[in-house]
């Protein structure tokens, strides 16, 4: 049984011959001009596209630092309108003659002074640290 396969193997069934197609061969296309110049034109729009994506990308990041600033201006003219505000309190406890009232202005006035003394010694001691030793 198994020379049997080896043989049915071994036999060539021929092969049909090859006739020639009934149709023309399709000539080789070469790109024309216009082809090429739309090419170039697309190549060059491609290109204005992406320096546009580039700028609508700037103009967003812009826009969004824009909005971090106002936030932030808003948030000091607001601290700023609190500050007057409490300074005028101040005032008008320091004039109404109440020596309580200007011995504890005067306190807070000096606590100030100490808290900014501490801390802006403690910013100019964070400093950059020789090199050497």
């Amino acid at each position: 049984m198994i020379h049997n396969v080896r043989s049915l193997r071994a036999r060539t069934v021929p092969s049909p011959p090859i006739t020639p197609s009934p149709f023309p061969k399709a000539p080789k296309l070469t790109p024309s001009p216009t082809s090429r110049q739309n090419n170039s034109r697309l190549d060059e729009l491609s290109s204005k596209i992406s320096a546009l994506r580039g700028v609508t990308i700037d103009i967003y990041d812009n826009a969004r630092n824009q909005d971090v600033l106002d936030s932030s201006n808003e948030v000091f003219s607001s601290m700023t309108t609190s500050i007057k505000g409490s300074a005028g309190r101040l005032g008008r406890m320091a004039q109404s003659g109440n020596k309580i009232a200007i011995l504890k202005l005067a306190g807070m006035i000096v606590g100030i002074v100490i808290v900014l003394w501490w801390v802006l010694g403690w910013l100019w001691r964070k400093g950059p640290e020789p090199k050497g030793s």
